[in-house]
């Protein structure tokens, strides 16, 4: 199948959750962790790859690099649209990384202007005059606000974005009386602000019915930009030009035997939630970092743990915490210390579990997940089933497959761990 769409994700699970947005729709599509080296081929049978970067909180210099070395590949592998995709939560700090790797990603592609619109309904994100809401809740009054490492405080996204670019007025908006008229009227709009100089469009979107007529109306753009249900509305794109057959975009996943578990490193509200919904049916056990700090944790303790629980149930092992204690730890470690140390001990963990037999692996948190895959070296997953909005099982290609699910922090009810499993086993 020739290459059409190019994607680049600024992290694991947001790369994940756009890769399945375009296997519903039916695109064939891949995933690959990391930036492809140069001679890497496009996979065979994909209409699509999404690159997964973990950049969201990179240094900008380093976010733009990597981001730009993928546009480059993707580019030359004959991609005809570029996706750059964020969290529906547009998270970032004051600096970036969203705007500066969007900036250098319009002069890479030569666009003139594009869309940015994060919007994901069917996770009660919605785009209302520019501003960004949770549920009923603006972004800068949801639990994002406590975030540890990018926290919101402002929900007008032209104000956000305005700040991270070069010239704040390359900022324009595109309101929902507009989008509520349809794809011609999005595109007459985007014309008309693209002919006052402006190159990053704001789009306000309710519902997915929106993001569909955004998506055509970006039929044709060299870069679009935004949440993943954006997505939604560009395979109907290349199918009416005839570069995607009408195809199956998902592998299925049925009867995995073998045992499972669960690590999770992120501290949202959801997957607290999940986490305690799951320790009230499964052995667990919560990661302390100050003791991994002192020596007084050990891998080994909690790998022999695992091996004596994991056989007859999932094993759940986690660092989710609330906003006090995260703090508390912190401040005795430093914030970006106290990140990677759980990071580093997840992934390693999750090393040791595959050697003793995993064969089903959930992940929960974005940072997580892409230290989790860096640690098994896997470099490329084909998308599988969904299991909720957003979130579905993968497979690794390399060596003995691994089914995998990689799930953002805020993502899922609170008996998704459970759910998850029942899918496949």
């Amino acid at each position: 199948m020739e290459p059409v769409l190019g994607c680049i994700a600024d992290d694991i699970t947001g790369a994940t959750d756009l890769a399945l947005m375009l296997g519903r729709h039916g695109m064939p599509v891949v995933q690959r962790i990391g930036c492809p080296a140069a001679d890497d081929p496009w996979p065979k049978g994909a209409a699509a790859v999404v690159v997964a970067l973990k950049s969201r909180t990179a240094p900008v210099s380093e976010a733009v690099d990597q981001s730009l070395t993928a546009c480059r590949w993707l580019q030359g592998q004959g991609a005809r649209q570029i996706f750059f995709k964020y969290c529906s939560t547009f998270d970032s700090t004051p600096a970036g990384n969203i705007g500066p790797v969007a900036q250098a990603l319009h002069g890479a592609t030569g666009a003139g202007i594009m869309v940015v619109c994060p919007a994901f309904p069917a996770n009660r994100r919605t785009v209302y005059q520019g501003h960004l809401f949770v549920g009923d809740r603006l972004l800068s009054q949801s639990s994002m606000r406590d975030h540890p490492l990018t926290p919101m405080n402002d929900a007008d996204l032209v104000r956000v974005l305005g700040r991270q670019v070069q010239n704040s007025d390359d900022v324009g908006r595109i309101d929902y009386a507009c989008v509520r008229q349809g794809a011609g009227q999005i595109r007459r709009e985007l014309q008309r602000l693209a002919a006052q100089g402006i190159k990053f469009a704001v789009v306000d979107a309710l519902n997915d019915e929106h993001l569909k007529q955004i998506g055509k109306a970006c039929d044709g753009m060299p870069l679009v930009t935004g949440g993943s249900a954006v997505a939604m509305g560009l395979p109907a794109n290349y199918r009416a030009a005839g570069w995607l057959p009408a195809t199956e975009g998902l592998v299925p996943i049925e009867n995995w035997a073998g045992p499972a578990a669960v690590l999770a490193g992120s501290c949202s509200v959801a997957t607290r939630d999940q986490v305690a919904h799951m320790a009230a049916v499964c052995p667990s056990r919560q990661l302390d970092p100050l003791g991994l700090a002192d020596g007084r944790e050990r891998q080994t303790d909690i790998l022999d743990w695992a091996a004596a629980h994991m056989w007859r149930k999932p094993v759940l092992i986690y660092a989710s915490a609330p906003p006090e204690t995260v703090a508390a730890v912190q401040d005795r470690l430093g914030r970006q210390r106290a990140g990677e140390l759980v990071e580093a001990n997840l992934a390693e963990l999750a090393v040791g579990l595959r050697q003793q037999g995993i064969t089903k692996l959930i992940v929960a948190g974005g940072e997580t997940a892409g230290a989790v895959l860096e640690a098994l070296e896997i470099r490329e997953l084909r998308i599988g089933p969904e299991i909720e909005p957003g979130v579905p099982w993968t497979v690794s290609t390399e060596g003995s497959p691994l089914a995998l699910v990689l799930k953002s922090g805020n993502f899922g009810r609170p008996a998704f761990f459970s759910r998850a499993l029942e899918m496949i086993t």
